[in-house]
């Protein structure tokens, strides 16, 4: 079944800022994921096909999934800030959606917490997930999709990072995000085939997200075995 989108505008840093809220057709027994979208001066927008694929993957296993516009699009309001106010919104939906109401009524207490982007949108989760480690609070799921080394200055992330990739990315170079990867050891996923839009493998980046977050816990008993 498909999940239920609800649009909704909360008041931001810069403004208003719309949502898009993808739920689960269950109760969330999941979590809350919040998506970033791809650069807002090259049409990217929340409803952009590979950020959409992420966040309903996420609400397909139970999750509450947050998409949002960047500043100046959509009914967001402000302009576009080159990562720095994009991070602060992002921010700020992560910690203000979960108590709207309507929404706080139907999440666990004890949630767990993802972040997720594609393109630019995976250089905004990664500032963001740096930021609230730095606050010693940081998030149980990263997953970044066509990591955007090279073209914006990604910050290192935790090795049990999902980085998914497309071999034939023409926007952001595979050789690129692996220069970046490579000092850090994280491990990249390749798509073969695949280009930066994932045309005709979005069913498998959507089957890779689930099966990483579902034996997420599996790996997390590896790690802290060594």
């Amino acid at each position: 079944m498909t999940p239920r989108a609800e649009k909704r505008q909360i008041d931001g840093p810069a403004g208003r800022i719309e949502l898009a809220l993808d739920w689960p057709h269950t109760p969330s027994a999941g979590g809350v994921a919040c998506v970033g979208h791809p650069h807002p001066l090259y049409g990217g927008t929340m409803d952009n096909k590979v950020a959409a694929t992420i966040a309903r993957t996420f609400s397909s296993l139970g999750w509450l999934a947050i998409r949002f516009n960047f500043r100046g699009v959509g009914h967001s309001e402000g302009t576009h800030d080159h990562g720095e106010g994009e991070t602060l919104d992002f921010l700020h939906v992560l910690r203000s959606v979960p108590g709207l109401d309507g929404v706080r009524e139907r999440l666990a207490a004890d949630r767990p917490v993802a972040l997720a982007g594609f393109s630019f949108g995976s250089f905004v989760a990664a500032r963001a997930a740096r930021s609230l480690t730095e606050q010693a609070r940081p998030p149980d799921y990263l997953v970044l999709v066509g990591a955007a080394a090279g073209k914006w200055p990604m910050p290192d992330v935790r090795i049990d990072t999902l980085v998914i990739h497309g071999e034939l990315d023409e926007t952001i170079s595979l050789p690129a995000v692996l220069d970046w990867a490579r000092p850090q050891g994280l491990p990249v996923l390749v798509i073969p085939g695949a280009d930066h839009f994932f045309h005709r493998r979005l069913p498998t980046l959507k089957a890779r997200i689930s099966a990483h977050i579902q034996g997420m816990s599996q790996f997390d008993a590896a790690v802290q075995s060594h």
